[in-house]
């Protein structure tokens, strides 16, 4: 019985797998080269291709502004707005997935420093940091159970300075291959610790059979992507839960440089 359960979780993965976006690479033989497309969902922690839920063609997002002034002796108060387009802040996403979702709908998540991010349900965003400091910023557009939307036109990362003075420097577009962490996030209670999104965005590369991948360890079981899909991960048990992704090469050596590799400490509660 469990040999034909294991036989039917490779069929449908692969199924989904057919189904998403972005093509699957197959190798010779016609199989799915994805490891995660031959995960056995009957035991241990599993991580599964999923197809992409609704699309939103010609969403975008642009920074229309980067303003700062200085509070006290050594912080700076950053004030960042947005402009959204063909996207709209705070609706619900119609989607079939049985995740955690954001009750207050469509959002942006803002990522600075590849630190868990801060669901924005306006255009614009205020924080501090210290003067004499160096940052990356992400921001892209998520629907409302926090996928991401994964076009260069949704999404925008900038590199900047913040001098001894508050005064802000735009420095030039990051090129270098980046990984940005998205989900799993935070504390999961109920029916959410069932099925948990794995997210995340990819800079300035491609992921592939043959090429770029990203390394995810959940609680110590490794498994390789190679497209940037949503995950689904089940049968993660309860309690603390560590999950590490990293940037690799199509030889498996972990790629240097920053935001490259980033690990968070998660929570599946009882109630």
């Amino acid at each position: 019985m469990r040999t034909m359960k294991s036989a039917f979780a490779i069929v449908a993965a692969a199924a989904l797998l057919a189904s998403c976006n972005n093509t699957p690479t197959k190798n010779k033989d016609g199989e799915i080269r994805d490891s995660t497309a031959l995960a056995d969902s009957v035991g241990a922690i599993a991580v599964n291709p999923l197809q992409h839920a609704k699309e939103f063609p010609g969403a975008s997002l642009k920074i229309a502004s980067l303003t700062a002034e200085k509070v006290g002796a050594d912080s700076a108060k950053i004030t960042v707005k947005y402009n959204v387009e063909n996207f709209k802040l705070t609706e619900q996403t119609e989607h079939t997935h049985h995740m955690a979702n954001s009750h207050d709908g469509q959002h942006i998540h803002f990522i600075l420093d590849n630190t868990p991010y801060v669901a924005l349900y306006k255009p614009e965003h205020t924080f501090t940091v210290p003067v004499n400091s160096e940052h990356y910023l992400l921001s892209f557009l998520s629907r409302s159970f926090h996928e991401s939307i994964k076009t260069a036109e949704a999404a925008k990362l900038i590199k900047f300075k913040v001098g001894a003075d508050a005064k802000i420097t735009e420095e030039p577009t990051p090129t270098a291959p980046a990984l940005f962490y998205s989900r799993p996030k935070g504390d999961y209670k109920g029916d959410e610790t069932n099925v948990l999104l794995l997210d995340f965005f990819v800079n300035n590369t491609t992921l592939s059979a043959d090429g770029n991948k990203v390394k995810a360890n959940i609680n110590g079981q490794e498994f390789i992507l190679d497209q940037w899909v949503p995950y689904e991960v089940l049968n993660l048990p309860k309690g603390e839960a560590t999950v590490k992704l990293t940037l690799i090469d199509k030889d498996g050596n972990a790629i240097t440089g920053d935001n490259v590799s980033v690990e968070r400490k998660i929570n599946l509660l009882e109630q």
